[in-house]
This record gives C-alpha cells, structure tokens and sequence, in this order.
C-alpha cells in the first residue's frame, strides 16, 4: 500500500509523519507539500509533490489531483495521513484522493506502532 501524507509547515507534527515513513511497510510514499516546507530526515525514500497552498480550495485540489492523478492511476486504496498541515489542505488532498477516485485509509503512528483508523 502507498502512503500519502500532506507535509505543512507545522514543525511538531513532522516527528508523526517521519515515524509512519520509517516505521511503516510502505510500496511508495509520497508527500504532498508547499514550497516553504521543510524535507525530512528519514530512513526511507519518498517522493515530493509540491503545491501552492495560497491557491483557495477548489483551485489547490485540483493542482493536487492532477499531480497526483498519474502517480495513483493503478491503486484502488492508499494509506492516508492529514497529522499535519491545515483543514483547508486537509480538504483539498481528501477531495483530489477521492476525485481520482482512490480509496483511503487513514493512518497514524502511536506508542502501539503504525495503526489505521478505518
């Protein structure tokens, strides 16, 4: 399964985000980020999507999904996490997800270990 993370600039959730990468069994991940956030030190590999978070919601889902339109063209689920960034990101990248159209997991990493919500 892929993991699909929106990256923003909210530095305390950067440690959720870098221990799903690191201690999930990921196929691909990607972060969906703006040009003002920071890369972050894993032990595993990732691919960066970089979006203009200024753009209103309607125009910043659409940049989300078609960037991420051919990266998710043959996967009917992917693991989600929205621990960091903003409501208004967080809806964007679940609508574009769900305009693919592309099934979503969410997911979080806790004391027990990476957990799905769903």
């Amino acid at each position: 399964m892929k993991l699909i993370a929106f990256l923003g600039t909210d530095k305390e959730n950067l440690g959720q985000i870098t221990a799903l990468i690191n201690k999930g069994e990921w196929e691909n991940v990607i972060l969906v980020k703006n040009k003002d956030t920071l890369n972050l030190a894993t032990t595993k590999e990732y691919k960066t999507i970089q979006v203009n978070t200024s753009l209103d919601l309607f125009s910043l889902k659409e940049e989300i999904k078609e960037k991420l339109k051919k990266e998710l063209s043959s996967d009917f689920e992917i693991a989600l996490s929205i621990a960091s960034g903003n409501g208004k990101e967080h809806m964007a990248l679940i609508s574009a997800l769900l305009s693919i159209p592309v099934g979503i997991k969410l997911v979080a990493f806790t004391k027990d270990g990476v957990k799905f919500t769903s």
